[in-house]
């Protein structure tokens, strides 16, 4: 497979999102230019940009500056999160991508990809036991090796660094 179309078929969200100089509907169609406004707005309300997007005087129009100087860290993720899903591929891959949300908008976001991932692959990187809680699989890895393997019921079970993690973020009550 040509890597031209290997990567129309992966939308990557690095941990540190990365924008470019151009406006805000620039930089969500970015890898897909040909995507209606409507499906623009539709990945931007996915992404939980909508609402900082519609708040600025110029919305979609608005400046970015060059690595997104002009937007906070977390503005900035969701603009990174709605250009891979205005991609529409068939893999996301976020790498440690929710955590420079807080813990309503990674909830938030989770909930409305959940929707929109259903026939695809999702590859989670996380350091935050609640941005993964729900996984179909989570492999745990210490110092660059595997140590776990399952479900999260499986891992509070089998998984003594998992658990420790999961009670270290979350607490026996949320945990359940």
């Amino acid at each position: 497979m040509p890597q031209r179309e290997l990567r129309t078929k992966i939308g990557f969200v690095p941990q540190k999102g990365i924008l470019f100089s151009g406006t805000i509907e620039s930089n969500i169609k970015y890898g897909n230019p040909n995507i209606s406004d409507e499906q623009m707005k539709l990945a931007a309300n996915i992404a939980q940009a909508e609402e900082f997007i519609v708040d600025k005087e110029e919305g979609y129009a608005s400046a970015i500056s060059q690595g997104g100087a002009n937007v906070s860290g977390g503005q900035k993720q969701r603009l990174s999160i709605a250009r891979a899903i205005a991609i529409n591929p068939d893999i996301f891959v976020f790498d440690d991508s929710f955590s420079a949300l807080d813990l309503k908008t990674d909830a938030n976001l989770r909930l409305a990809l959940e929707k929109q991932t259903k026939n695809k692959t999702v590859i989670i990187v996380a350091q935050r036991i609640s941005t993964i809680l729900n996984a179909e699989q989570i492999i745990v890895l210490e110092e660059g090796k595997m140590v776990g393997k399952g479900t999260h019921e499986e891992l509070m079970k089998s998984c003594e660094a998992y658990k420790e993690i999961a009670l270290s973020q979350l607490g026996e009550e949320e945990l359940g």
